[in-house]
């Protein structure tokens, strides 16, 4: 494999997209960052200059995350002004297109006259790329990126994907190592999309990769390595808790941060720690749920909790560790989309031995 590595990462989330530029031959604090609004913020903003000019509307591009984006459609149509859209980014407002149309959007491939384009996708790749030449810096040929997706197969009823992604994950033997994807399941529909805007991009999962994040922080990897510890990422939208020891996930929650308080994400956690929380009280109280290793119930205590996330101002007076990577909690996720990234592409044999952001924290920790 040709010297130095380079991987851009992207780790999209719902307020903000997360990227580092990893070199193998820069020291990560020396790598390029950034903290940009995310992709479904920004298409929200360019839509709502449609809505503000009294515009017709068509979406282009792919499907993306919802959130902001899904609001300024939304809201584009109680003005009373139309919206089109091609099909793969009417699926961003829903993956059933019969209930898109049911909406008031007509559903159709090409813009009719007059009505304004916007693109939609997860990702900008063009942007960044012509962003990053005003510095002189140019894109590697390698990415990395982490979105969440709640998957979706049609007349599949109501199976719960999000739920079987995680427990599958656990199933295979919860590695943090195996989260990472070349092909990612044909039902999340969301990886697969982002995957098609940069072919032969690696793929995780935004929880995943805030958890494997983590572990370059040395205060955790030690903590991990030991006695196994609880991580938490409060991000914009979800939280995403998992009982791991070394590198091995036995057990894990995902609920809406907007549904927790303090003392919910206390208990939630303490019910983690202590082998005793079930999917059916995380989904009873709002959240998608929770997974686990067979060996969770009888795994032991893990002593130690390490939160992260821009919204871990949450668990503030919880006495939780914060976790902050290489000095930078922001980019925790992308940290952990490289770290994935390369022990993918040892196991491919791209190459025997490849950098660790995790052992290389610990050298300097």
């Amino acid at each position: 494999m040709e010297l130095p590595i380079r991987i851009l990462a992207i780790d999209v989330g719902a307020g903000t997209q997360d990227i580092f530029l990893y070199e193998s031959d820069r020291e990560p604090e020396n790598c390029v960052k950034l903290v940009l609004p995310s992709q479904p913020c920004v298409v929200a903003a360019r839509i709502r200059e449609v809505t503000r000019r009294g515009r017709p509307l068509y979406l282009a591009g792919s499907l993306m995350g919802g959130g902001a984006s899904t609001e300024a459609i939304l809201e584009h149509l109680q003005e009373g002004l139309p919206v089109y859209a091609a099909p793969g980014p009417a699926r961003t407002v829903h993956n059933d297109l019969d209930r898109v149309r049911a909406l008031g959007i007509e559903v159709r491939e090409e813009p009719p006259p007059g009505a304004e384009v916007v693109w939609l996708g997860d990702v900008d790749i063009a942007g960044l790329r012509q962003a990053l030449q005003g510095f002189e810096v140019r894109l590697p040929s390698l990415f990395a990126v982490a979105v969440q997706d709640h998957g979706y197969l049609p007349n599949a009823g109501g199976r719960e994907f999000r739920y079987e992604f995680l427990q599958g994950l656990l199933a295979r033997g919860g590695h943090l190592h195996d989260m990472v994807y070349r092909e990612p399941p044909e039902y999340m529909i969301r990886m697969q999309a982002a995957r098609r805007l940069l072919p032969g991009a690696v793929m995780m999962d935004t929880g995943a990769a805030a958890v494997l994040g983590s572990l370059c922080d040395p205060v955790v990897a030690r903590a991990a390595g030991e006695s196994g510890a609880v991580l938490v990422n409060i991000g914009n939208m979800h939280t995403f808790g998992v009982a791991v020891r070394g590198q091995r996930v036995y057990g894990l929650f995902e609920h809406h941060t907007g549904g927790i308080t303090p003392a919910i994400l206390a208990h939630l956690v303490e019910q983690l720690q202590r082998g005793r929380l079930t999917h059916e009280e995380v989904a009873a109280s709002g959240g998608h749920g929770a997974a686990f290793d067979p060996a969770y119930r009888h795994a032991g205590i893990f002593d130690f909790v390490a939160v992260t996330g821009p919204n871990r101002k949450l668990a503030r007076g919880l006495g939780y560790y914060e976790a902050a990577p290489f000095g930078d909690m922001m980019l925790t996720g992308a940290f952990g989309l490289v770290e994935g990234t390369l022990r993918l592409l040892e196991r491919e044999e791209i190459a025997p031995r490849l950098p660790s952001l995790i052992d290389l924290a610990r050298s300097v920790g």
